[in-house]
């Protein structure tokens, strides 16, 4: 009798670790996924104020450069160049970091 209930409280303490086990296992993918996906939130936080500086900063040479050069009526020339700045500086960046990338992932 004693040698079965043994063998029971074995069978309970080998579930209970098992569970442990499990419970422990994801916590520590919780914390993982958690931690990554902060890291990316701010990370796209200072992208996107990143963003908005280099947009101010470009109407700004576009204001005080492009428009007293075209005239006053340059609105529409000046959003174009605005627009092919943007563009040309966010392939350019976007060229580099791919390259940046590229170079980690080779290592």
């Amino acid at each position: 009798m004693k040698y079965q209930k043994d063998k029971i409280y074995d069978l309970e303490v080998e579930k209970q670790k098992k569970i442990e086990d499990l419970v422990a296992e994801d916590a520590k993918k919780f914390k993982k996924q958690f931690i990554e996906r902060a890291l990316k939130l701010v990370t796209s936080g200072f992208g996107l104020v990143s963003a908005l500086a280099w947009n101010e900063f470009i109407k700004e040479v576009v204001e005080v450069y492009i428009k007293p050069f075209f005239g006053k009526n340059s609105g529409l020339i000046s959003l174009f160049i605005y627009a092919l700045l943007v563009t040309a500086l966010a392939v350019f960046i976007t060229y580099q970091l791919s390259k940046f990338g590229g170079d980690i992932k080779e290592d």
